[in-house]
């Protein structure tokens, strides 16, 4: 991963969190809301800015498939 492309996550993630915290969320919500943003950009080496929806749909089929729903 690039310089840019960590600095870019990062921002966007804090700028993220800031948006859940106004809007009133639980704080449990927000770490769920959080851990997903830290999954996805874990998956796609944190360049996550130009993700297309089929990007994104093969991702959670993905993670559908191989991790417990129940």
């Amino acid at each position: 991963m690039s310089a840019v492309a960590a600095s870019d996550f990062d921002r966007n993630y804090e700028l993220h969190l800031k948006h859940l915290k106004l809007k009133g969320l639980q704080p449990k919500t927000i770490e769920a809301y959080a851990r997903a943003i830290r999954r996805v950009g874990d998956s796609f080496d944190h360049q996550i800015g130009d993700l297309s929806e089929a990007d994104l749909v093969d991702y959670f089929t993905d993670l559908r498939e191989t991790h417990s729903w129940s």
